[in-house]
C-alpha cells in the first residue's frame, strides 16, 4: 500500500480552532449529528491525510487498523476476482465513511480517483471513544444502516436491470453521492472512467459507450465534456432505468 502523506504541520496547529468547525463535508458525514464535546473527542483523534490520484488507500488483504473519513474527493472501492477482473463495489465521496464493515483484515481495496483528502482514525482509538461517546455509535448505526441499502441497491442494479437500464440508474443516482460539489440541476460529473463505470455496473467498456452513444443520439443526454454530461431528457431517462421504456 502506497504511504498516506499527513497534511502540512500547520493544518494540526489548527486543530485548537477545530478542524472540524471548517470542514465542508461535515453536513454530509456523521460527525453533523454530534454535539461539540463528541465532536472535539473525535476531532482529538484524528489525522488529516491526502491522497493523489490513483494512489492506495487500504488493500484487500492488509490489516484493518484504521477507518476513514472523506472530507473531499472521491474513492473507489473494489474486489480483485482470482482471474484478474476488477469489480468495483462502491464510489465514494465526501462524507462517506470507509472500513466500518471489517473484520481483522480488510475485506477489499480502496483508490483515489481523484486528489482526495482524508480523516484518518486508528481503530481502537475509535473504539474506545465510542464506548464512551453512545451518541457516536448511534450516528454509525445509522451510516451502517444506509450502506447495507446501498449494498441492496447495488445487488439489485447488477442482478435484474438491463445494461442500458444500470447506466440510467447510475447517471440519475450519482449526483445525490456528491453533495460537497453540487452540479446545476439535471447535470452528471462524472469523476470516474467509462472503464470504472463498467467494472461497477459489471458491463464491459464497450457497452458503457455504445448505451452512452445511443441516450446522446436519441437526445436523452448531452455530453458537456469528457467527466460532465447533462440530462436533457430526465423523465425519460426515469422511465428507461425503471424498465418502462
Amino acid at each position: 500500500m502506497l504511504e498516506l502523506r499527513s497534511l502540512p504541520v500547520d493544518c494540526g496547529k489548527r486543530r485548537n480552532d477545530s478542524a472540524c468547525s471548517h470542514c465542508g463535508a461535515r453536513a454530509f458525514s456523521v460527525c453533523n449529528s454530534l454535539d461539540e464535546g463528541d465532536l472535539a473527542g473525535l476531532d482529538a483523534i484524528a489525522e488529516r491525510v491526502a491522497l493523489k490520484s490513483g494512489e492506495a488507500l487500504i488493500r484487500e488483504g492488509d490489516p484493518a487498523t484504521h477507518l476513514f473519513n472523506i472530507t473531499s474527493g472521491s474513492v473507489r472501492i473494489y474486489k480483485l476476482l482470482p482471474d484478474g477482473r476488477r469489480q468495483i463495489t462502491g464510489f465514494l465521496f465526501a462524507g462517506d465513511f470507509v472500513g466500518l464493515a471489517t473484520g481483522q483484515d480488510y475485506a477489499f481495496s480502496g483508490e483515489a480517483i481523484e486528489d482526495a483528502t482524508l480523516c484518518r482514525f486508528r481503530k481502537s482509538d475509535y473504539r474506545a471513544l465510542i464506548r464512551e461517546r453512545p451518541s457516536l455509535e448511534e450516528a454509525l448505526l445509522d451510516r451502517a444502516t444506509h450502506e447495507l441499502a446501498a449494498a441492496q441497491n447495488q445487488m439489485l442494479l447488477l442482478g435484474r436491470k438491463t445494461a442500458q437500464e444500470r447506466i440510467a440508474s447510475f447517471l440519475l443516482d450519482l449526483p445525490t453521492r456528491d453533495p460537497l460539489r453540487p452540479s446545476a440541476e439535471d447535470q452528471v460529473r462524472l469523476p470516474m472512467t467509462r472503464s470504472e463505470i463498467a467494472d461497477y455496473l459489471g458491463l464491459t467498456i464497450e457497452t458503457v459507450s455504445r448505451v452512452l452513444t445511443k441516450l446522446k443520439t436519441t437526445g436523452v443526454i448531452r455530453l458537456l465534456a469528457l467527466n460532465e454530461l447533462r440530462i436533457e431528457q430526465p423523465e425519460r431517462l426515469r422511465e428507461i432505468a425503471e424498465g418502462e421504456a
